[in-house]
């Protein structure tokens, strides 16, 4: 019996039925919501004083891509987009790292200060933060929106590594310390790596939640990707491209999410066959040995039968 059995029974005809129905009603609802979006967005609109104004897919919304200067721009923006999210990302996990490893120290001294500042960073939002470090520190807004991102981030991916030492079998640890490892060269050794790799996914998610709050610079003064395109790109050339610039910025953020998210779940399933066996499949040399192993079991206990 499978594990889903044992949970709940598997769905009759009537289920699969009312299930398919469903599925169908829910794509027709969404494709049918898109077209009326697209629709109202393509349509004309009257603007007070009786002017009306071209639809948001009209070309003379979109002819500014054809400026060589605006697809610099926008490059420009999403490298220093990148550059924020990079700089965050590395600090966020050597953060991470060094606030589990205190996180989990057996001192209380260390552990429930720690404890606490973990508590008051996760709760801090994300932009007071970036304000703060801003103009207390005079920091710039470049390092004002990489250290909120760092102590944020760090905090949460601090968390995640704890969680996963903390789910390890405590033979891990009591084997370390059965070598003579001192207690934090077990740490290190022998729970940090394990623990890494099976959070690895969930760390990932995460700093695809830091490139995503790279767009709260925005509000410091910033110059990434959503504040060049929707501020100064928009003010240059007119109002009337507000659309199709935050469209291009919006399909800049989609790709780069999306492929730091297909590459969570490749580590994911990497990790799950690593775990299980490629495609779940029985060692070989376990299948070749063990009829050879029953076959001499048998003959000496069918030689133990013949003496006796």
């Amino acid at each position: 019996m499978s594990g889903s059995a044992v949970l709940f029974d598997a769905p009759g005809p009537k289920a699969r039925r009312l299930s398919r129905i469903l599925s169908i009603v829910g794509i027709a609802l969404i494709a049918g919501g898109l077209a009326w979006v697209i629709m109202t967005l393509a349509a004309p609109r009257q603007a007070s004083g009786g002017i009306t104004l071209s639809g948001m897919f009209a070309p003379e919304r979109w002819d500014i891509f054809s400026e060589p200067i605006v697809w610099q721009s926008i490059g420009e923006a999403t490298v220093r987009t990148l550059q924020a999210a990079g700089i965050g990302a590395v600090g966020a996990v050597i953060v991470g790292v060094i606030l589990s490893i205190l996180r989990t120290a057996a001192n209380p001294w260390v552990r429930i200060p720690t404890t606490v500042l973990i508590e008051f960073c996760r709760g801090m939002p994300v932009l007071l933060m970036m304000l703060f470090i801003l103009l207390v520190f005079s920091t710039g807004a470049l390092w004002a929106v990489v250290t909120a991102l760092i102590i944020y981030n760090g905090t949460l991916i601090g968390e995640a590594l704890r969680a996963g030492i903390a789910s390890l079998p405590k033979g891990q640890r009591e084997a370390g310390l059965s070598l003579g490892l001192t207690p934090l060269r077990t740490r290190l050794l022998i729970e940090f790596p394990q623990a890494f790799r099976q959070m690895l996914p969930i760390i990932i998610a995460q700093l695809v939640v830091l490139l995503k709050d790279t767009s709260l610079g925005y509000i410091v003064g910033y110059p990434e990707l959503l504040r060049q395109t929707t501020n100064y790109l928009a003010n240059f050339y007119g109002n009337r491209y507000m659309f199709s610039l935050f469209f291009v910025a919006l399909a800049i953020y989609l790709t780069i999410n999306l492929l730091l998210s297909w590459f969570a779940r490749w580590l994911a399933r990497s990790e799950e066959r690593k775990r299980t066996g490629k495609k779940g499949k029985p060692d070989k040399t376990i299948l070749d040995s063990t009829p050879n192993a029953n076959a001499q079991a048998l003959a000496s206990g069918s030689g133990g039968l013949g003496a006796a």
